[in-house]
């Protein structure tokens, strides 16, 4: 079950470097400017290109699909974490916080209807603080009613870690490249 997979439509820019990068070795007159973002939907990193004359903020929301875009020139591509600049990576966690806290009922469903990868692994225990002993009270817990919200989920789930901090460092963990399975970020 991967939740993030498809085109995104909407990006959040994470670092705007006006001067492109630094580590590029052309003369500054072929350089164009970059911004580095967050796709909101699927969660993947891109590098845009936006349109001359334009400058972009940081946490800004730039249209990325398939019309007429105001400030984005084109898609550059996806980028892995580690191409990230320092303030973008560090942007991240925020960005990411601020999108679940936003979508929480996208969140919800996964505690509600996520199932299990292998006779010996549930999609639960890739959220990191879930072992078994909170995986099974969490499916407990849904078969008596489903959560409606992460508050819920930690009243009716004992000890139970912050469930939204958790999804947003599995999003982080999977943009990572940490391990094999991606529940949230897409590909």
């Amino acid at each position: 079950m991967t939740i993030g997979t498809g085109k995104e439509e909407y990006a959040i820019v994470l670092d705007f470097l006006p001067n492109g990068h630094i580590f590029d070795t052309r003369p500054s007159h072929l350089k164009s400017a970059i911004a580095q973002a967050l796709g909101k939907n699927h969660f993947i990193l891109l590098e845009l290109v936006p349109k001359k004359g334009t400058y972009l903020k940081s946490m800004q929301e730039v249209y990325i699909g398939d019309g007429k875009r105001e400030e984005i020139h084109h898609i550059f591509g996806k980028i892995p974490y580690d191409k990230l600049t320092q303030t973008a990576q560090s942007e991240l966690e925020y960005v990411i916080a601020d999108l679940v806290k936003k979508d929480e009922s996208r969140f919800i469903e996964f505690f509600n209807k996520s199932g299990p990868i292998s006779t010996r692994m549930h999609m639960l225990e890739l959220l990191p603080g879930i072992g078994k002993k909170h995986m099974w009270e969490v499916l407990e817990q849904r078969k008596e009613k489903p959560f409606e919200n992460f508050q819920e989920i930690r009243d009716r789930v004992k000890l139970m870690p912050d469930p939204e901090k958790m999804v947003v460092k599995r999003i982080i963990n999977e943009l990572k490249n940490t391990d094999k399975y991606k529940l949230f970020a897409g590909s």
